[in-house]
């Protein structure tokens, strides 16, 4: 039988800002963790959304033709697969994630952050 998952325990385990960390796995799917600080660049996942949960700070995310979306601790937003978007974090922020395993968070699998598991 597994155990529970500490979110904060797991964040407390690294300090890298845009380098997710897996915590679990759900259906094919990477639960994972980050702590994000400034801006990350605009990219585009074509074949899967992209989940966002904040757990702590403040997060927006710019959306290509479309009204940035603010987030704020507890609050989630899906970018729908295709479209460009471009996360900004204001101060850190620690986020929860859910992508169908081996999605490269860049969109790009020759700039994408390696998969780390926690």
């Amino acid at each position: 039988m597994q155990t529970s998952i500490a979110l904060n325990e797991k964040l407390a385990t690294f300090d890298e800002a845009w380098q997710p960390r897996t915590v679990a796995l759900f259906n094919g799917h990477d639960v994972m963790v980050a702590k994000l600080r400034g801006q990350y660049h605009w990219h585009v996942h074509e074949d899967s959304d992209d989940f966002f949960l904040v757990l702590q700070g403040q997060l927006e995310i710019d959306l290509d033709g479309s009204p940035t979306v603010s987030l704020a601790p507890g609050q989630l937003y899906v970018v729908p697969r295709g479209l460009r978007h471009r996360p900004r974090a204001i101060g850190e922020a620690h986020i929860l994630l859910i992508e169908p395993t081996g999605t490269p968070n860049s969109g790009d699998p020759l700039t994408a952050a390696p998969r780390r598991v926690i």
